[in-house]
Protein backbone atom coordinates (compact mmCIF):
# COMPACT_ATOMS: atom_id res chain seq x y z
CA UNK A 1 0.00 0.00 0.00
CA UNK A 2 1.13 3.55 -0.73
CA UNK A 3 2.37 5.60 2.01
CA UNK A 4 0.71 9.01 2.70
CA UNK A 5 2.45 12.16 1.42
CA UNK A 6 4.79 13.49 3.98
CA UNK A 7 4.63 9.99 5.92
CA UNK A 8 7.90 8.05 7.02
CA UNK A 9 7.53 4.48 7.85
CA UNK A 10 7.15 3.86 12.00
CA UNK A 11 10.72 2.93 12.11
CA UNK A 12 11.81 5.99 10.76
CA UNK A 13 9.63 8.20 12.22
CA UNK A 14 10.37 6.67 15.58
CA UNK A 15 14.34 7.05 15.40
CA UNK A 16 14.00 10.53 13.30
CA UNK A 17 12.21 11.62 16.26
CA UNK A 18 14.77 10.11 18.62
CA UNK A 19 17.31 12.27 16.63
CA UNK A 20 15.48 15.31 17.15
CA UNK A 21 15.39 14.54 20.89
CA UNK A 22 19.08 13.53 21.19
CA UNK A 23 19.87 17.23 19.35
CA UNK A 24 18.03 19.08 21.54
CA UNK A 25 19.51 17.33 24.92
CA UNK A 26 22.39 19.42 24.58
CA UNK A 27 20.63 22.35 25.12
CA UNK A 28 18.44 21.63 28.15
CA UNK A 29 21.20 21.37 30.56
CA UNK A 30 21.11 25.23 30.92
CA UNK A 31 19.37 27.86 30.23
CA UNK A 32 20.77 29.96 26.95
CA UNK A 33 19.90 32.43 24.51
CA UNK A 34 17.50 31.25 21.25
CA UNK A 35 18.64 34.00 19.10
CA UNK A 36 22.26 32.66 19.63
CA UNK A 37 21.14 29.14 19.00
CA UNK A 38 19.69 30.01 15.53
CA UNK A 39 23.17 31.62 14.58
CA UNK A 40 25.33 28.45 15.84
CA UNK A 41 22.98 26.62 13.53
CA UNK A 42 22.93 28.31 10.72
CA UNK A 43 27.19 29.11 10.99
CA UNK A 44 27.11 25.75 11.41
CA UNK A 45 25.53 24.31 8.29
CA UNK A 46 27.33 27.22 6.11
CA UNK A 47 30.51 25.64 7.19
CA UNK A 48 29.54 21.77 6.52
CA UNK A 49 28.28 22.86 3.51
CA UNK A 50 31.57 24.80 2.58
CA UNK A 51 34.15 22.60 3.98
CA UNK A 52 32.71 19.09 4.08
CA UNK A 53 31.90 17.41 8.01
CA UNK A 54 35.13 15.90 8.04
CA UNK A 55 37.16 18.56 7.30
CA UNK A 56 35.00 20.98 9.59
CA UNK A 57 36.57 22.22 13.14
CA UNK A 58 34.60 23.81 15.66
CA UNK A 59 37.40 26.33 14.98
CA UNK A 60 36.01 26.99 11.71
CA UNK A 61 32.53 26.95 13.23
CA UNK A 62 33.17 29.43 16.02
CA UNK A 63 34.91 31.52 13.38
CA UNK A 64 31.75 31.99 11.09
CA UNK A 65 29.17 32.64 13.96
CA UNK A 66 31.24 35.10 15.91
CA UNK A 67 31.29 32.89 19.00
CA UNK A 68 34.20 31.29 20.74
CA UNK A 69 35.10 27.40 20.71
CA UNK A 70 34.06 27.13 24.54
CA UNK A 71 30.69 28.77 23.87
CA UNK A 72 29.70 26.62 21.43
CA UNK A 73 30.75 23.84 23.23
CA UNK A 74 28.54 25.03 26.36
CA UNK A 75 25.94 24.55 23.84
CA UNK A 76 27.21 20.84 21.73
CA UNK A 77 29.36 19.09 23.43
CA UNK A 78 30.80 17.81 20.25
CA UNK A 79 30.93 18.29 16.55
CA UNK A 80 28.83 15.30 15.77
CA UNK A 81 26.43 16.82 18.23
CA UNK A 82 26.01 19.95 15.71
CA UNK A 83 25.91 18.37 12.87
CA UNK A 84 22.69 15.99 14.15
CA UNK A 85 20.93 19.22 14.94
CA UNK A 86 21.45 20.73 11.58
CA UNK A 87 20.28 17.61 9.54
CA UNK A 88 17.38 17.54 11.73
CA UNK A 89 16.83 20.98 11.23
CA UNK A 90 17.41 20.70 7.35
CA UNK A 91 14.59 17.69 7.40
CA UNK A 92 12.18 19.90 9.29
CA UNK A 93 12.31 23.07 6.58
CA UNK A 94 12.48 21.01 3.34
CA UNK A 95 10.13 18.60 4.79
CA UNK A 96 7.78 21.41 5.65
CA UNK A 97 7.29 22.85 2.35
CA UNK A 98 7.46 19.40 0.50
CA UNK A 99 4.47 18.41 2.42
CA UNK A 100 2.79 21.37 1.81
CA UNK A 101 3.46 20.95 -2.06
CA UNK A 102 1.95 17.36 -2.52
CA UNK A 103 -1.21 17.83 0.14
CA UNK A 104 -2.07 20.33 -1.83
CA UNK A 105 -4.83 19.72 -4.37
CA UNK A 106 -3.92 18.76 -7.91
CA UNK A 107 -3.36 15.47 -10.17
CA UNK A 108 -0.63 13.60 -9.41
CA UNK A 109 1.62 15.11 -12.44
CA UNK A 110 1.04 18.47 -10.85
CA UNK A 111 1.70 17.08 -7.39
CA UNK A 112 4.61 16.25 -8.81
CA UNK A 113 5.98 19.44 -10.01
CA UNK A 114 5.24 21.10 -7.13
CA UNK A 115 6.98 18.66 -4.90
CA UNK A 116 10.07 19.11 -7.53
CA UNK A 117 10.12 22.90 -7.38
CA UNK A 118 9.39 23.24 -3.45
CA UNK A 119 12.59 20.61 -3.13
CA UNK A 120 14.72 22.97 -5.49
CA UNK A 121 13.68 26.13 -4.11
CA UNK A 122 14.58 25.42 -1.06
CA UNK A 123 18.03 23.82 -2.15
CA UNK A 124 19.02 27.08 -4.19
CA UNK A 125 17.70 28.99 -1.48
CA UNK A 126 14.86 30.57 -2.41
CA UNK A 127 13.89 31.79 1.40
CA UNK A 128 16.63 33.46 2.71
CA UNK A 129 18.95 31.05 5.09
CA UNK A 130 17.75 27.80 3.80
CA UNK A 131 19.72 26.46 1.36
CA UNK A 132 22.53 25.27 3.58
CA UNK A 133 20.77 23.51 5.94
CA UNK A 134 18.82 21.94 3.24
CA UNK A 135 21.91 21.06 1.07
CA UNK A 136 23.41 19.21 3.86
CA UNK A 137 21.82 16.77 2.35
CA UNK A 138 24.08 16.40 -0.76
CA UNK A 139 27.34 17.71 1.13
CA UNK A 140 27.44 15.20 3.95
CA UNK A 141 27.07 11.82 2.89
CA UNK A 142 26.30 8.88 4.98
CA UNK A 143 29.98 7.80 4.88
CA UNK A 144 30.76 10.84 6.60
CA UNK A 145 27.99 10.32 9.36
CA UNK A 146 29.72 10.44 12.82
CA UNK A 147 29.44 6.81 14.02
CA UNK A 148 27.55 7.42 17.44
CA UNK A 149 24.28 9.30 15.15
CA UNK A 150 24.31 7.32 12.34
CA UNK A 151 21.42 5.67 12.75
CA UNK A 152 19.73 8.93 13.85
CA UNK A 153 21.28 10.28 10.89
CA UNK A 154 20.06 7.57 8.48
CA UNK A 155 16.75 7.54 9.97
CA UNK A 156 16.25 11.33 9.11
CA UNK A 157 17.69 11.14 5.83
CA UNK A 158 15.47 7.95 4.88
CA UNK A 159 11.93 10.04 6.48
CA UNK A 160 12.91 12.55 3.87
CA UNK A 161 13.28 10.11 1.17
CA UNK A 162 10.28 8.42 1.89
CA UNK A 163 8.06 11.26 0.74
CA UNK A 164 9.12 10.85 -2.88
CA UNK A 165 8.56 7.53 -2.35
CA UNK A 166 4.70 7.67 -1.53
CA UNK A 167 4.91 10.64 -4.53
CA UNK A 168 6.39 8.33 -7.17
CA UNK A 169 3.45 5.68 -5.99
CA UNK A 170 0.25 7.96 -7.47
CA UNK A 171 2.38 7.88 -10.69
CA UNK A 172 0.13 6.52 -13.52
CA UNK A 173 3.67 4.87 -15.35
CA UNK A 174 4.18 2.60 -17.93
CA UNK A 175 4.33 -1.24 -17.19
CA UNK A 176 7.83 -2.22 -15.93
CA UNK A 177 8.70 0.82 -14.80
CA UNK A 178 11.35 0.74 -11.60
CA UNK A 179 9.53 3.01 -9.40
CA UNK A 180 12.11 2.45 -6.66
CA UNK A 181 15.02 3.05 -8.96
CA UNK A 182 13.01 6.55 -10.48
CA UNK A 183 12.65 7.89 -7.38
CA UNK A 184 17.05 7.29 -6.54
CA UNK A 185 17.41 8.58 -10.29
CA UNK A 186 15.05 11.39 -9.38
CA UNK A 187 16.75 12.30 -6.36
CA UNK A 188 20.05 12.44 -7.72
CA UNK A 189 19.54 14.64 -10.49
CA UNK A 190 17.66 17.33 -8.29
CA UNK A 191 20.08 17.28 -5.43
CA UNK A 192 23.07 17.89 -8.46
CA UNK A 193 21.30 21.12 -9.51
CA UNK A 194 23.28 23.29 -7.29
CA UNK A 195 26.23 21.78 -8.31
CA UNK A 196 25.71 23.86 -11.71
CA UNK A 197 22.71 25.95 -10.96
CA UNK A 198 23.56 29.98 -11.34
CA UNK A 199 21.43 32.29 -9.64
CA UNK A 200 19.39 35.01 -12.15
CA UNK A 201 19.94 32.75 -15.49
CA UNK A 202 17.17 31.93 -18.10
CA UNK A 203 15.78 28.80 -15.71
CA UNK A 204 14.05 29.45 -12.36
CA UNK A 205 13.85 26.23 -10.06
CA UNK A 206 9.68 26.37 -11.08
CA UNK A 207 11.58 26.15 -15.06
CA UNK A 208 13.70 23.41 -13.91
CA UNK A 209 11.26 21.61 -11.86
CA UNK A 210 8.60 22.21 -15.12
CA UNK A 211 10.75 20.44 -17.43
CA UNK A 212 12.11 17.66 -15.65
CA UNK A 213 8.63 16.61 -15.05
CA UNK A 214 7.90 17.14 -17.99
CA UNK A 215 10.22 14.72 -19.24
CA UNK A 216 9.12 12.57 -17.04
CA UNK A 217 5.71 12.52 -18.13
CA UNK A 218 6.74 12.05 -21.55
CA UNK A 219 8.60 8.84 -21.25
CA UNK A 220 6.94 7.08 -18.64
CA UNK A 221 3.58 7.79 -18.42
CA UNK A 222 0.86 4.81 -19.47
CA UNK A 223 -0.02 4.97 -22.71
CA UNK A 224 -3.65 5.76 -21.56
CA UNK A 225 -2.46 9.15 -20.54
CA UNK A 226 -0.90 9.99 -23.70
Amino acid sequence: MAERFGVAPRGAVAVARNAATTSQRATRARPRSHNRQEVLLAAAARVFNDKGYALTTMRDIAAASGMTAGSIYYHYAAKSDLLLAVYSEGVRRIGAVFDDAATRPGEPWTRVERCLTAHLEMMLGATPGTAPFATVFVKVQPHDFPPEHRAALVALRHAYEARFRALIAQLPLRRGVDRSLLRLQLLGALNHVPLWYRGGGPKSPAAIARAMTRHLRVALQTPAEE
